[in-house]
């Protein structure tokens, strides 16, 4: 492993490299205080910045929730429906750039210099990059999304597809099978290339200019070749600010989910009351064990809880698709991945388009709220994926992923589509996604078709509660490190601020509008880091052009011109 810079945690560049040249040091305007027995060591202005303005929405959205819940009800429509055309234009160009990287020399370059080994091994990595990237997630939407895309009511269905239900709620057997089509092709378009490729190009991003580049483990590092020096001062400062509130609310978005989720599953199974007091309990109950995660660290908290929840996650997987039938699920798999790759055109197409239940409800919150995680999980990929060259990294963080996120979907979605179309009216799937549109209890109300209910409910309980726990610490530490200036060890006391405040920004937007608020501001803090994210795709080819030079030279070629 190589040596780290001091003071900053990061490894210098391991054989032929070809760092940049600046006059920065990494925490140059960093304030470093003691605080009683705490030391802190936080960036100027960027943690000021921030910080006072998040304490400050808490407050407001606490002291005014009447006023705060009007006001999200209005924003989610307003920027969804004006705004559907520039997130998805923008979630193409992110696939496209990283298919462009897998298939040139570009790919031969290796993050962290030429001769750099990877830190972690595959097992630990892939756990770690399924528990920050998805977790809470696919477990909210596994059942949801494809249940509704099937057999919506509501004219939200994907491309105008076919509903396999009339009004009376009797199935349409001549319907079933393409509605069935769709709802799986329409649900991986979702989770399969384009939220990869999102987080793809930030971890890439911040990988290369901080492995291979010397520069500070923050986001305007990457915007090096494009302002120089000058993203030192305030056009860096406004850069990582806007990474923070992005990642902020969009963790938040998240923690709410599973929040609701986890109540809703309490009250299904044991009968917990499912109310905003409950849920925020959860939240302050949950956040209580990320802390202790924080304080263990990154090998010692986020690595070992990853690994058993994917161990459990897997367990779960398994034991649907075997109590479903494996041979019909399967096949479901291999027609929906089909389906993904005949329909993810026409629903990648911005315009044109009349389902705007689907493109604007759907697709354009789903493209914010991803792209208001890049800089989490993007800079938590970055961490973990030293050592890997820009193809083998592209491609499992973009296609290796998504094959799994296709099949969780057609193992769940399949499992709750066979029960609305076995058991019609009667279907406790049908009843809770299209009768009475409940989302949090989707994923219950599916297991409950299966044999052994309350215990796989019960795991479910867990999975949700521990990814709830691995996205917190990690989003402490990647909100840490930008606030920090680029440094990635900074004083404890930093991440357990940022964790706190992020179960408080969670519980603020329950109580200020639930699920739409928590919707409404991950798109309005999506919306400029949607600009952001395409300045760094044009950086990273300018910060690839002198490494695959390096690159070149290391193996005896001439260097490229």
């Amino acid at each position: 492993m190589a040596d780290e810079t001091p003071d900053q945690g990061i490894p210098t560049p391991e054989g032929a490299h070809d760092l940049i040249e600046t006059d920065y040091e990494i925490g140059q305007d960093n304030i470093e205080a003691k605080i009683g027995p705490f030391g802190l060591d936080i960036h100027n202005p960027v943690f000021l910045i921030s910080g006072l303005s998040i304490v400050a929405f808490v407050a407001y959205a606490l002291a005014a929730p009447t006023q705060a819940a009007e006001f999200f009800g209005w924003l989610r429509p307003a920027l969804t429906s004006t705004f559907d055309w520039f997130f998805l234009s923008a979630a193409n160009i992110f696939v496209l750039v990283c298919l462009l990287l897998i298939v040139t020399p570009y790919g031969n370059v290796r993050l962290g210099g030429v001769d750099a080994t990877p830190d972690y091994s595959y097992l630990g990595w892939f756990a770690m990059l399924f528990a920050a990237g998805m977790g809470i997630g696919l477990m909210f939407f596994g059942v949801l999304e494809p249940a509704y895309y099937f057999a919506t009511p509501w004219g939200d269905e994907p491309l105008g597809t076919v509903r396999p239900f009339d009004e009376e709620g009797n199935l349409i057997a001549a319907n079933v099978e393409e509605a069935r089509r769709m709802a799986l092709a329409a649900t991986s378009y979702h989770w399969a290339l384009h939220p990869w490729a999102i987080y793809a190009v930030v971890a890439l991003a911040l990988a290369l200019f901080s492995y291979n580049k010397g520069l500070p483990l923050t986001i305007r590092s990457a915007f090096y070749p494009i302002f120089g020096d000058r993203v030192w001062g305030w056009w860096g400062h406004v850069i990582d600010t806007l990474a923070v509130f992005a990642t902020l609310f969009g963790l938040a978005t998240s923690l709410g989910f599973g929040a609701q989720q986890a109540n809703a599953g309490l009250e299904y199974i044991y009968g917990v009351p499912n109310n905003v007091t409950v849920q925020v309990i959860l939240i302050v109950a949950i956040t209580a064990v990320a802390l202790v995660s924080v304080v263990r660290g990154l090998d010692g908290g986020v690595k070992v809880l990853s690994e058993f929840n994917m161990g459990l996650a897997l367990l779960l997987l398994l034991f649907v698709l075997f109590a479903a039938g494996a041979v019909p699920i399967l096949t479901e798999f291999v027609s929906g991945l089909g389906a993904y790759f005949q329909e993810v055109v026409p629903l990648s197409n911005p315009f044109g388009r009349e389902d705007d239940g689907y493109r604007q409800g759907w697709t354009a919150f789903y493209w914010a709220w991803w792209i208001s995680w890049s800089p989490f999980v993007g800079m938590f990929i970055a961490r973990v994926s030293r050592g890997r060259s820009v193809r083998e990294f592209i491609i499992c963080v973009l296609i290796i992923p998504s094959l799994v996120c296709v099949l969780w979907m057609a193992v769940f979605g399949g499992a709750a589509i066979n029960d609305m179309i076995a058991n019609g009216n009667d279907s406790a799937v049908k009843a809770n996604v299209i009768d009475n549109y409940v989302p949090e209890l989707s994923l219950f109300a599916m297991l409950e078709t299966l044999p052994l209910a309350a215990i796989t409910s019960t795991i479910g309980i867990v999975l949700v509660i521990v990814f709830f726990v691995t996205s917190s610490d990690s989003g402490s530490l990647v909100i840490d490190t930008i606030t920090a200036g680029g440094k990635v060890d900074a004083p404890v006391p930093q991440r357990v601020f940022w964790c706190t405040f992020e179960g408080l920004v969670a519980i603020a937007l329950l109580i200020g509008g639930g699920l739409g608020a928590l919707q409404a501001m991950v798109i309005s803090t999506g919306l400029p880091f949607t600009v952001i994210l395409l300045a760094i795709c044009f950086a990273i080819f300018k910060g690839l052009q002198s490494e695959l030079a390096e690159v070149r030279s290391a193996r005896g070629a001439a260097p490229a011109e």
